[in-house]
């Protein structure tokens, strides 16, 4: 896509200019944009400052990742694209007797925990792909540890309500909650226990943290606190190179993690609208919004019935995006009326993201999370390490792909998403972190980017929707007034969510490839900001 074919227009409330330049990191935290330039100004490439990027958003955004995260990522290595799950798996002792003992799945506390999979990604990538020592790429993070930095606002509102819900879970008060009390907007934090912690990550590459001593304290505090994770469940974890889906859009190829990502509804979605012939109507339009829309609920319908552990999964992805299906779905859109759909029958067959591109073409998009803010608010004391709860996104329906099951990784909301030409050529990194927001924003993004030429900028400061259940959508205050009125005409229930921003619409992070330099947006809604040379 040349300069000409895009759409240089700021018609959004935030009016920040799009970054551009040869090469560009663009997080949802200043700091840790900056650890990712630092190793590009080093020599390496753009996967080392990902992973730099990546570590020190452990440290700089707590509210949304930490040690104990989970990781997915998309890699174009200027030749082929890579795609990788380091999603973890649930320790061998979880069976659906064990939960029904506890009288559920729950959202806090080591019993919502699996294995943590984010280190095991950044050594994946940089073992792979990378250029710099693994143990450089931990410097930032460990300064901003050990040295402190400035919490920004954002984070600080998001932290404020993360210790209102977690603060009495084992070990949270102690890392989080220093002399008793949050860390207030330009307050200088500090964690001498993350520094180390992540010291013994670089100079073993990982190794301590799923085989030696820090997973005996990992082990040791599950089993202090009535949790199941073992040293063998710990040691067990691998993270796996899969490849990617993909799905036509126009003159663009969408390409997602296959499952137990929820990337493919995304996919299904795109699909969809691609056979409804989206793109005839303004972007902004009742027209194309409704259609949006519509497409995601029946992809949604489908996600939660088939969405799984890919090896668990009865209906399989190439069925799911099977051309004849999508069509076949996309004709149930009803132009002029909201629907309630299920799901079909196809033949068998709180995350933060970052993307960065360099001079030499390569480009890294990628993920990480503790899932709902904190995560499960488990802390190992003297660690740093705050563990996710991805656990509660098994379910428990007897037969059901995603029932909970030993060594079994559950349906995941984070994901990361690639664009290529149809030439093959690569096109876009990007994605929007926000848990069921995120398949809804890159469907939003790749119709803003792909399809209607919008800059990255605007795109991600565009106000947003998201399907809510049935016939719910929750829109951002700063949508058309007409358009919820002509949303609400045709049987939309439309809720104007005032000031919930990054809660409920999530960040998104793009970085679109223009000739031999590239071209970034970052969302307002957060406190990050993209950088460039």
């Amino acid at each position: 896509m040349n300069p000409q074919a895009l759409d240089w227009s700021l018609p959004y409330a935030s009016h920040r200019s799009a970054v551009m330049g040869r090469n560009v990191v663009s997080t949802s935290q200043p700091l840790a944009a900056q650890a990712g330039l630092r190793m590009l100004l080093a020599g390496g490439n753009a996967v080392d400052a990902a992973i730099a990027a990546a570590m020190a958003l452990t440290v700089v955004e707590p509210t949304g990742c930490g040690l104990g995260s989970d990781g997915f990522a998309i890699v174009w290595d200027g030749k082929e694209l890579h795609g990788l799950n380091a999603s973890g798996r649930s320790p061998a002792a979880w069976t659906p007797e064990y939960f029904e003992k506890l009288g559920g799945i729950p959202e806090t506390g080591w019993n919502a925990v699996t294995v943590p999979g984010a280190v095991s990604a950044w050594v994946a990538l940089s073992k792979r792909l990378g250029k710099l020592p693994f143990a450089q790429l931990a410097q930032p993070a460990i300064d901003y540890a050990r040295n402190g930095f400035p919490v920004s606002p954002t984070i600080a509102r998001l932290w404020a309500l993360g210790a209102a819900k977690l603060g009495t879970q084992p070990g949270f008060a102690e890392c989080f909650m220093p002399n008793g009390s949050v860390p207030q907007a330009g307050e200088i934090f500090r964690s001498e226990a993350h520094a180390r912690t992540l010291e013994l990550i670089a100079e073993t590459e990982g190794e301590a943290f799923y085989r030696g001593v820090i997973a005996e304290r990992i082990a040791a505090h599950a089993q202090a606190h009535g949790g199941a994770m073992t040293m063998a469940d710990l040691a067990a974890h691998q993270a796996d190179w899969v490849g990617t889906i993909q799905q036509r859009f126009g003159d663009s190829v969408v390409h997602e993690i296959p499952p137990n990502g929820q990337g493919i509804a995304a996919l299904m979605a795109l699909g969809m609208l691609d056979a409804h012939g989206v793109g005839t109507h303004p972007l902004d339009s009742v027209e194309t919004v409704h259609a949006s829309i519509e497409a995601m609920k029946l992809a949604f319908a489908d996600l939660h019935q088939y969405n799984a552990d890919i090896d668990a999964m009865h209906v399989k992805p190439d069925a799911l995006l099977n051309p004849d299906y999508l069509r076949g779905r996309a004709a149930l859109i009803d132009t002029t009326r909201a629907g309630d759909p299920g799901y079909g029958a196809p033949r068998p067959g709180g995350t933060v993201y970052l993307a960065a591109a360099d001079a030499s073409g390569m480009m890294v998009s990628f993920i990480q999370s503790n899932y709902m803010g904190f995560g499960s608010g488990v802390v190992v004391p003297g660690t740093g390490i705050s563990l996710q709860n991805r656990g509660h996104g098994f379910n428990l329906i007897p037969g059901h792909a995603n029932q909970v099951a030993p060594r079994k990784r559950p349906s995941h909301t984070i994901i990361p998403a690639f664009a290529m030409h149809a030439d093959g050529t690569p096109q876009m990194a990007f994605g929007v972190m926000g848990g069921p927001m995120q398949s809804q924003g890159h469907t939003q993004m790749a119709l803003r980017v792909l399809r209607y030429g919008q800059n990255p900028q605007a795109a991600a400061d565009a106000p947003r929707w998201r399907v809510t259940g049935g016939k719910g959508v929750a829109v951002e205050p700063g949508f058309d007034p007409a358009v919820v009125a002509a949303l609400r005409a045709r049987g939309h229930e439309v809720t104007v969510e005032e000031g919930n921003g990054v809660f409920a619409f999530g960040g998104a992070q793009l970085v679109l490839k223009n000739g031999n330099s590239y071209i970034a947006g970052s969302d307002p809604r957060k406190d990050g900001h993209a950088v460039a040379f």
